[in-house]
């Protein structure tokens, strides 16, 4: 059957065919969302609560303990981690990555209800909890700054304006603000005046409580008019409480201003933003889940003219961060990649064919293959990012082989003396199941990564789709334009009239073809040598995989770094900001860097502080991102009790169901004994710092953070009629920053906060001078029945899966990859001697690695079965599959050579030139075998015979498309510009295996096929079963 011959004789309706793929491909390329990477859904759920004034130990027994027992209950929970420091509270939940991320949500809600009746009464409000994707990172920074507001002033701006407002632009997901806290009266006590005039704390937070409130009032109304009753229930400023009065005393009235400094300041006072120099407010832009960046980025600086015009005028609205400059570089370098790969290849068609007329006939097989491939990219709701563009840009090389293919095989019927219809039918006859043998058993090796579940399917699905895509568009191409515009292009060749070019092209061949048959009889002739040979390579492969260096994903140059300062465990607020503005100053005055940004305190605690640091372009600074990290860490000034960690920004993160890690590995220790656990941990710390391997190590120090414990006399408090309930309740008031009030606004809602002078919270000496006032009035200093003792505890607590845990994070040194350091960190635990009860075990991106490690094998045993399975089907036959997989140890060989002898490290990429390499490399084979088949079964030559004239007459399109491929992946290896940390490996892998297996296959190929097919007639003759060639006839 001739799939081709409809579309021969219907040249219309097969241009217009293509012309419809065109069509639809280039309608939906404008249409496709831009991104780094392709979208992969972490299910992951933060929880977080709140308690202010609660110690890190409290909120850990009491918040998080009971939240984990009912989170652990829920299905599909992959890692359960919990953080508490002081007042705060935040559980991450990550859920198997085929798990409904809004049914987890409401099982997650489900939980929290259900822990109602266990978490303290004093909390205002419940555990919230929200879905977060820790694959996407931020698209966007923005910096409020102003010489005039206070920075509360600036927050409250932020959050009324600026954050509603963003949040209405089409694909910005969860606008986040940091660097201060909304405003917010606050009240702060004079102790001594308390108990001078005899108040209690209480009595001063009922006071306010009472004087705020907002209810209904009613309405009144006659016949005619209904009127609204309002009432100056609501207090909105510090003047207004001033004047509040607590009681009277003789007769005067005691009013807040004589026992309190009531002044407008902020919720929280130990958090601070900055953007450079200058004091800011951040506002951190993510993106929704398929959102175009490009698009959504543009839309938000169309935006920032209008917010700028609303804001005060001593307002400045900064851009501090975008990562849409690095993006669309990158993906420019990509497109202008695989316009160069275009170009490359369409030279391979034209200098071996020597014809314009001849080339122009691939040539439009490559845009009508690529673009029509855009469509399918559509309805599957990919994007254009850098692993979809190698896709097309390999694309590129594999696409063009389908048509050379039936081109080199109709030319060649033609220059015999064939008529151009007449050698379009045949020549496209010959070739379809060599076509569809190519390009099924191609598909299948990127379809099977599909099945493989986890990191790796999420992460390469667009790439191995499209590139399935591709390819099949591509055959349908092949077997449709490609021989219609043979038969009415291509002309007979009448003698002197070839063109200087074409001479050449005919004497290259043919000098080509004499060699190549020279040494194929050789090989012929030395069969046992040669499959020795081959039998070395599998070796070499297995030894080559153990020896080159590996690691995970490769070091993306984003155009960003990450910093974290951690200080000294228990490090006041006031002590960590200058520490912090060092580290600024060191890292803004570096030449690559652009700007800094960041903020201290929140919700991480006191003594840490975050950094976003935005480097120059890449042709400016001319030094990677990890290359600027190594120069600061040398440059850095030694700050005392502080320790700046840098790490470069990646696209794709790992460790979502964790707490953010200060460096891009860590290593977790979990104990059921929190002893044991405060035992080991230092020694794995001294370990880990030991090993040259690892760098930038960040772990907890010291014995950790000052703690007073105030020890009550139970007998004398009963005796005194003061219970526990008064003790903590008169603390909780006087040094919580407690929440006692809410006001409320058109536009948002503020706290009153209450808390003794901080002048009075500097020292714990002044615990002697609170007072609890029992119900019959007396005064009772807690002195009298309490004393307190000092005490280091823990400025947070950690929980993994429930367990206490400790995290140590670390970089690996220069030159150290993730297989090296892992393997020195496994060493250095095996000597501490851990015991059973404490685990240690790699997380986030080492992690990640550790799983790949183990399941690359067979990931790569998978794409071989159903590469066998598919031909073993084609061709009606359990040897010819085994003879055209022979192809696939010598590519092994040159991907991997190349690797370690370029210094190089066998990634994912890596792994995914592997994968694209089983798909290439048995096409040379398949072109061969499927030939020999024919002129055995058609001509009746003996094997011998017909693998040695396969071998021959397959050897121009086999060069061909060889080099058409390797001139594909040609750009990919040679890119310098924004993305080529990613694309480098994968043409070095390419080439690499084709180079080498180009120069093996040719020769190993034949005698493989000679020898199993003397296996196949001495197995078939022991069963009694003919081997005629008849019987052989491929599907």
């Amino acid at each position: 059957m001739n799939l081709s011959g409809p579309f021969i004789k219907r040249p219309v309706a097969t241009m217009l065919l293509s012309l419809a793929i065109m069509l639809l491909g280039g309608v939906s390329f404008g249409l496709l969302p831009v991104s780094p990477l392709p979208q992969m859904d972490f299910p992951v759920i933060v929880v977080q609560a709140s308690l202010p004034g609660a110690s890190p130990e409290v909120m850990a027994s009491t918040v998080a303990t009971p939240l984990e027992r009912s989170f652990g209950a829920i299905a599909g929970v992959n890692t359960m981690s919990s953080r508490s420091s002081q007042g705060s509270t935040r559980v991450i939940l990550q859920f198997d990555l085929d798990r409904d991320i809004n049914g987890a949500a409401r099982e997650v809600q489900a939980a929290i209800n259900a822990s109602r009746n266990l978490l303290p009464s004093g909390m205002r409000s419940m555990p919230t909890y929200k879905k977060v994707n820790p694959s996407q990172a931020p698209i966007m920074v923005l910096s409020l700054t102003s010489d005039v507001l206070e920075k509360g002033q600036l927050y409250d701006l932020a959050s009324t304006i600026l954050s509603q407002s963003l949040s209405q632009v089409q694909g910005v997901g969860e606008v986040q603000i940091g660097g201060s806290s909304l405003p917010a009266v606050r009240i702060e006590l004079e102790p001594q005046a308390l108990n001078q005039y005899g108040v209690a704390l209480d009595d001063v937070r009922k006071t306010i409580a009472e004087a705020n409130v907002r209810r209904p009032k009613g309405s009144v109304e006659d016949d005619q008019r209904l009127w609204q009753i309002q009432a100056n229930d609501q207090l909105e400023k510090a003047k207004d409480y001033e004047s509040l009065i607590i009681h009277y005393s003789g007769g005067a009235a005691l009013r807040l201003k004589d026992v309190a400094k009531v002044s407008d300041g902020v919720e929280d006072r130990y958090n601070s933003g900055f953007f450079n120099d200058d004091a800011a407010v951040l506002l951190v832009i993510n993106r929704q889940a398929g959102a175009n960046i490009i698009e959504t980025v543009n839309e938000i600086k169309a935006q920032l003219p209008a917010l700028q015009a609303v804001l005060p005028a001593s307002v400045k609205l900064n851009l501090a961060m975008d990562r849409s400059p690095v993006i669309k570089a990158t993906l420019h370098e990509a497109e202008m990649t695989l316009l160069i790969a275009v170009a490359l290849v369409i030279l391979v068609v034209f200098l071996f064919l020597g014809n314009f007329r001849a080339s122009l006939i691939p040539t439009l097989a490559v845009p009508v293959s690529l673009v029509g491939t855009f469509a399918v990219m559509y309805l599957y709701g990919f994007s254009l990012n850098n692993l979809s563009l190698m896709a097309l840009i390999l694309a590129t090389g594999l696409v063009v082989d389908d048509a050379i293919v039936v081109l080199e095989n109709i030319s060649r019927h033609i220059d015999e003396g064939v008529k151009p219809m007449k050698a379009a039918y045949l020549g496209a006859k010959e070739v379809g199941f060599t076509l569809l043998s190519m390009n099924v058993s191609l598909v299948a090796v990127f379809l099977s990564i599909l099945f493989m579940g986890g990191i790796i399917e999420s992460l390469f699905r667009e790439f191995s789709i499209t590139l399935a895509a591709a390819i099949v568009v591509s055959l349908v191409v092949s077997l449709t334009l490609t021989p219609m515009l043979c038969a009415r292009w291509l002309k007979p060749h009448k003698p002197g009239e070839e063109n200087r070019l074409q001479r050449w092209s005919r004497r290259t061949n043919d000098w080509m073809v004499g060699k190549y048959a020279t040494s194929l009889d050789w090989v012929l002739r030395h069969r046992r040598l040669t499959l020795l040979s081959l039998i070395i390579t599998v070796g070499v492969n297995v030894a080559l995989y153990v020896v080159v260096p590996k690691t995970f994903m490769p070091q993306q140059d984003t155009g960003q770094l990450i910093g974290f300062v951690r200080g000294d465990d228990g490090l006041s607020f006031s002590v960590m900001q200058p520490k912090m503005e060092t580290f600024r100053r060191a890292v803004l005055k570096d030449d690559a860097v652009e700007s800094v940004a960041g903020f201290i305190g929140g919700t991480n605690g006191t003594n840490n502080a975050f950094m976003l640091v935005r480097l120059k372009p890449i042709k400016e600074r001319n030094i990677s991102a990890q290359k600027v990290i190594e120069r600061l860490r040398k440059e850095m000034p030694k700050v005392a009790g502080a320790q700046l960690m840098l790490m470069a920004d990646q696209d794709l993160q790992f460790g979502g169901g964790r707490e953010q890690t200060t460096s891009q590995y860590s290593y977790i220790l979990q104990s059921g004994d929190l002893g044991a656990l405060r035992e080991w941990y230092p020694k794995v710390v001294t370990a880990l710092r030991a090993l040259p391997e690892l760098t930038a190590i960040d772990a907890r120090e010291g014995r950790g953070a000052q703690q007073v414990t105030l020890i009550v006399d139970r007998d004398q408090a009963k005796r005194l009629g003061v219970d526990m309930n008064m003790v903590t309740a008169v603390l909780n008031n006087a040094y919580s920053q407690r929440q006692i009030s809410t006001i409320y606004d058109s536009l948002n809602q503020y706290q009153v906060v209450m808390e003794v002078n901080p002048k009075y919270a500097q020292d714990p000496v002044t615990l002697k001078q609170v007072q609890v006032i029992t119900a019959d009035g007396a005064r009772i200093p807690l002195s009298t029945f309490a004393h307190y003792e000092n005490s280091l505890e823990d400025d947070r607590v950690s929980h993994e899966g429930q367990f206490a845990s400790e995290s140590i994070s670390f970089d690996m040194a220069e030159g150290v990859t993730v297989e090296q350091g892992s393997a020195a960190i496994e060493r250095a635990i095996a000597k501490v001697g851990l015991p059973e009860d404490v685990i240690a075990k790699m997380a986030g991106t080492a992690d990640a690695f550790a799983a790949t490690q183990k399941s690359q094998p067979f990931m790569i045993l998978g794409a071989l079965l159903a590469v066998y399975l598919v031909l073993g089907v084609l061709y009606e036959s359990y040897v010819h599959p085994l003879t055209i997989l022979s192809t696939l140890p010598s590519a092994g060989v040159g991907a991997l050579l190349s690797i370690y002898a370029l210094g190089g490290e066998f990634s994912l990429i890596s792994l995914l030139g592997l994968f694209l390499l089983i798909g290439v490399v048995k096409k040379n084979a398949i072109l061969m075998i499927d030939l020999a088949l024919q002129l055995e079964r058609h001509q009746g030559m003996a094997p011998l015979e017909s693998i040695r004239s396969a071998c021959l007459q397959r050897l121009r399109p086999i060069l061909m498309t060889t080099l058409a491929a390797i001139l594909g992946a040609l750009p990919l290896l040679l890119s310098r510009a924004e993305g080529a940390e990613m694309r480098q490996p994968l043409g070095l892998t390419i080439i690499g295996g084709l180079v080498f297996s180009q120069v093996l296959t040719l020769y190993t190929t034949p005698v493989v096929y000679l020898y199993l097919d003397k296996l196949r007639h001495r197995f078939n003759k022991w069963r009694g079963v003919r081997t005629d060639a008849a019987l052989e006839t491929p599907l």
